[in-house]
């Protein structure tokens, strides 16, 4: 047969594309096992295109099973079989043909087709197949005593190294979209799996050899996916558990650690506090209550019991020890935001000790800060300024009033009274706030770990010691707070 493609339908310069042919015609050849198909094109027509000779004949006897074979040539196979054969229906409603094997080293594939037409994106005929492969081999199981470990196979983990070619004949197919690319017939699942699950089923039982190997390798493709699940779970729940942690962090909408920054707060109520005071989009909040753990003179047994350092290093996300990685800390800066008494430096000296015991490199690499919170408010009229000790308190008073002005003089006793408004102003705004970053002098490691021993260790002579050698520096202002 010859046509000519009518100009006042297809339109004067229509051009066919000579690599959608050649594969249409070699793809005839094999669904038609047996038929000797001829191709030739002029040599005009193959400027430029590559993958496409002038002549060539395709011949295929075995039909799917010989281009199946010529396809995954050079492939490693979980067995060396090729399961193939063909099914007619009585009555002539359906006729199936499959070639399948898999694949070791590669991904799997399906090529489907319906009455010759390729269905690239699936449909109801390839559904049969999978429930047909995923059925069968699950018997098979359930036969060799392997059910218990077979229970999570899925039809998914049966085709992911299949290489597959099926062709369906049927009456009457229903496509979906003009172009026909997915099968939509309900019937042709029916089909597809009757037709192949007991050939299937006589295959596993007639090769036990390689049905076992085909077994042991889908059962550990099974096994794999759990556990990539079961993974994604744990860092899944991790995620949740960061934005719910009982030590109540309330985290920034901001996913990147550079720009967020994370305010380690002493107590509820300045935790409390802080949360209204914050910027949502940049700075979370993680209270903690009391003094925490003294990582210094505490065992590891203590340390890895304390819920509130869980909390904490949970919230960074980062680890500590020898499984530190400064890439995974999801916050840039970590501020410690304490009291500005001698409890809240207590606290920050705790968790200071913490950091330089289980964090170093968070310390070396600059993530971690002071905050600067004021000790007194100062009002005189509509005028309100903040000082941070007493000196800066009478400098204050010098600079910003009138001599002989009557300044009202509010102390806070800690972060808890101040209000949001004036935590923002005083402590946690950018452009307003005063932060001291902590450093770690490279010439004097040894000297830091010597009073860190010193003054957080075991050994409370020690301490006992240094309080005495520095007695002279306890003035009256320390003996009064």
């Amino acid at each position: 047969m010859r046509f000519r493609p009518d100009p006042q339908i297809f339109g004067a310069n229509v051009r066919f594309k000579p690599l959608r042919i050649f594969k249409m015609a070699r793809s005839k050849a094999y669904l038609f096992g047996g038929v000797e198909i001829r191709w030739s094109c002029a040599p005009s027509l193959l400027h430029g295109v590559e993958g496409v000779p002038v002549e060539e004949t395709f011949h295929f006897p075995g039909g799917l099973t010989d281009f199946l074979t010529s396809s995954i040539h050079g492939s490693t196979l979980v067995h060396p079989d090729i399961f193939a054969g063909a099914s007619e229906r009585k009555g002539g409603h359906g006729t199936v043909e499959w070639a399948i094997a898999w694949v070791a080293d590669a991904d799997g594939f399906v090529s489907s087709y319906c009455n010759t037409i390729p269905t690239p994106e699936g449909g109801t005929h390839e559904s049969g197949l999978r429930a047909a492969l995923g059925k069968g081999l699950r018997d098979h199981a359930e036969r060799m005593g392997q059910g218990k470990r077979a229970a999570a196979v899925t039809s998914e983990d049966v085709m992911a190294g299949a290489a597959a070619m099926f062709s369906l004949f049927m009456r009457d197919p229903e496509f979906q979209g003009q172009t026909k690319d997915r099968l939509a017939s309900a019937d042709a699942a029916r089909i597809v799996e009757q037709a192949i699950r007991d050939p299937f089923d006589h295959w596993l039982a007639g090769n036990p050899n390689q049905a076992n190997k085909l077994l042991e390798w889908v059962i550990e493709r099974a096994e794999e996916r759990v556990r990539r699940r079961q993974e994604k779970e744990i860092s899944r729940k991790t995620a949740v558990r960061k934005l719910r942690l009982p030590g109540k962090l309330a985290d920034c909408t901001n996913s990147a650690a550079e720009g967020s920054e994370l305010f380690i707060v002493e107590g509820d109520s300045a935790g409390g506090s802080a949360k209204q005071a914050r910027a949502r989009a940049s700075q979370a909040v993680l209270p903690l209550r009391g003094k925490i753990l003294n990582v210094a003179s505490a065992g590891k047994d203590k340390l890895a019991q304390n819920q509130q350092l869980a909390d904490l290093v949970q919230a960074l996300g980062c680890g500590t020890g020898v499984h530190y990685r400064d890439e995974d800390l999801r916050y840039g800066k970590i501020i410690i935001m304490t009291d500005a008494d001698v409890d809240g430096a207590h606290i920050a000296s705790l968790l200071i000790t913490f950091f330089y015991r289980q964090m170093p490199k968070l310390i070396d690499n600059g993530h971690l800060y002071l905050a600067v919170p004021p000790l007194y408010r100062l009002t005189h009229g509509a005028k309100t300024v903040y000082a941070k000790d007493d000196a800066d308190k009478a400098a204050l008073i010098e600079r910003e009033f009138h001599g002989n002005a009557k300044v009202e003089i509010g102390r806070f006793k800690g972060l808890g009274e101040m209000m949001a408004d004036q935590l923002r102003v005083t402590t946690m705004d950018p452009a307003k706030r005063t932060l001291l970053r902590v450093v770690l002098l490279t010439e004097d490691r040894e000297d830091t770990a010597d009073s860190v021993e010193r003054l957080m260790g075991t050994k409370a002579e020690a301490r006992f010691a240094f309080i005495q050698e520095r007695a002279e520096f306890a003035g009256e202002e320390l003996l009064d707070v």
